[in-house]
């Protein structure tokens, strides 16, 4: 399963700024549908570039692989990378249904280059636990 945060206020666009996003919902995916896992919320903030506020959204969005954003800052670009967290930024708001299907369609036929290097990760890392399983464990 991927998942994937999307900064919105109502649920239903990406119409946020990651620093000020008043929370971010966010989706498992595993190619075939799409589930809304959590809702992350936050008081409303100001574009004032202070920097406090990133550390708890950031955290907000652990074990994603994304977050689609109209927009974030180079310094909450570095964090969220540095946390594996690939930021994508939109020029438009845009329905997250229509996103979900594109990812969903990636996920299965890649095409959308932070999803296959997610899917790529996920299986290496199945595909490594599988062979340590086959090894056994000896104390």
């Amino acid at each position: 399963m991927l998942k994937v945060a999307f900064a919105s206020n109502d649920r239903e666009t990406v119409n946020q700024h990651f620093g000020a996003a008043e929370g971010f919902a966010i989706y498992a995916l595993d190619g075939e549908r799409a589930q809304l896992v959590e809702l992350a919320e936050f008081p409303p903030e100001s574009m004032d570039g202070n920097e406090n506020k990133l550390p708890a959204k950031i955290a907000s969005l652990a074990g994603c692989a994304a977050v689609y954003c109209l927009a974030a800052g180079g310094s909450a670009v570095k964090q969220l990378l540095a946390a594996g967290v690939q930021p994508v930024r939109l020029d438009d708001e845009t329905p997250i249904d229509k996103l979900l299907k594109q990812i969903s369609s990636a996920v299965k036929d890649g095409g959308i280059a932070w999803v296959d290097k997610a899917v790529k990760t996920q299986k290496s890392d199945t595909s490594r636990f599988d062979q340590m399983a086959e090894e056994g464990w000896e104390e």
